[in-house]
């Protein structure tokens, strides 16, 4: 029995939520002492943590370096970045610039962090392409707004991409629910013959010849 398209994209969507795993965040900061604390954060909230002390090490992780990941990638898809502004060599506001420019990962949100409060440079990150702009001490309640916010956003993708496989299911010619009915494969045999005359049937034959038998009628 052929299938609908809904039923055809409710497999699909079963088979991706089945793959999905939990929350992945890539935590970013030069500082051990604030690293721990937020990796601390993340897990009390259900998340799976990678932990990296440069934005270096961060391009490295992401694939954005130009060479194989060196801090042994285990293919985990990251869902949330969040780094630190001050760092020695590359600043969290160059990291996001990597990130927003990259055709790949532009879509996983980044948070910066900061110990200072200056308004330039919250107004920078924003405008650069960041999530938000937390100021330390990154609280519990932080972490868990992020996450709700993630969450949503990906739910949000998620139906988007649903709409999508909708609407090529449904321009798909081979799609077995939606293809047009078999036709004979000459036109020819459709074609009445209206020259001949149709066979009649033992019913209509006696409707036209009536009974020659003589009829009987009573007198009173």
């Amino acid at each position: 029995m052929a299938t609908t398209v809904e039923e055809r994209v409710e497999v699909l969507d079963q088979s991706s939520s089945l793959g999905s795993q939990e929350l992945h965040v890539l935590a970013v900061d030069d500082s051990h002492v604030d690293r721990k604390v937020i990796e601390r954060l993340l897990k009390i909230s259900s998340c799976k943590v990678t932990a990296v002390e440069s934005g270096s090490r961060a391009l490295q992780y992401l694939g954005l370096d130009g060479e194989k990941s060196s801090v042994g990638f285990d293919g985990l898809k990251v869902n949330l970045i969040m780094t630190d502004y001050s760092m020695p060599g590359m600043t969290g506001y160059e990291l996001l610039k990597k990130i927003k420019g990259s055709s790949t990962l532009r879509q996983i949100p980044v948070v910066i962090m900061s110990s200072e409060n200056i308004l330039t440079r919250i107004d920078r990150c924003l405008e650069e392409g960041a999530e938000e702009f937390l100021v330390k001490p990154v609280k519990l309640s932080d972490v868990k707004r992020l996450k709700n916010n993630v969450i949503i956003r990906g739910e949000g993708e998620e139906n988007g991409a649903r709409q999508n496989r909708k609407r090529k299911l449904r321009d798909d010619p081979s799609s077995p629910s939606l293809s047009p009915p078999l036709l004979p494969s000459s036109p020819s045999s459709l074609a009445i013959d209206l020259t001949q005359t149709p066979p009649q049937s033992p019913l209509s034959f006696s409707l036209q010849c009536p009974s020659k038998r003589p009829k009987y009628c009573d007198i009173h």
